[in-house]
């Protein structure tokens, strides 16, 4: 089971880091992503990683300003959040997949539940 963390809120310019933890499976072999959706849009890539951690990509809105990285020791991936816009508001979810990068939330086989990041103007 993957468990997201780190959402809250904070004022535009700012930083969070989200964690995604896994729980009785090892995500070491999993390429892992996050998304988020607001209410009443589809869901939206946001960043993924292979395996390795050495491929990273990343959805156009969040180029430059978002960072993904994994610890395969901790079990967890987490989201690095710099320069954030309040149109970066959503619930930010964190997927596992076997295989290589997808940007589709329909390629991935496993979901956490969800952060709430609110980012204030």
């Amino acid at each position: 089971q993957l468990q997201a963390s780190g959402g809250g809120l904070v004022q535009a310019g700012g930083s969070l880091r989200l964690s995604c933890g896994a729980s009785g499976r090892t995500i070491s072999t999993y390429y892992m992503g996050w998304f988020r959706q607001t209410s009443g849009k589809e869901r939206e890539f946001v960043a993924g990683v292979s395996w390795s951690g050495r491929n990273t990509y990343y959805g156009d809105s969040v180029t430059g300003r978002f960072t993904i990285s994994r610890d395969n020791a901790k079990n967890t991936v987490y989201l690095q959040m710099n320069s954030l816009k309040p149109e970066d508001t959503a619930v930010y979810f964190c997927a596992a997949r076997v295989g290589g990068s997808r940007y589709e939330p329909g390629q991935y086989d496993y979901w956490g539940q969800g952060t709430l990041v609110t980012v204030s103007s």
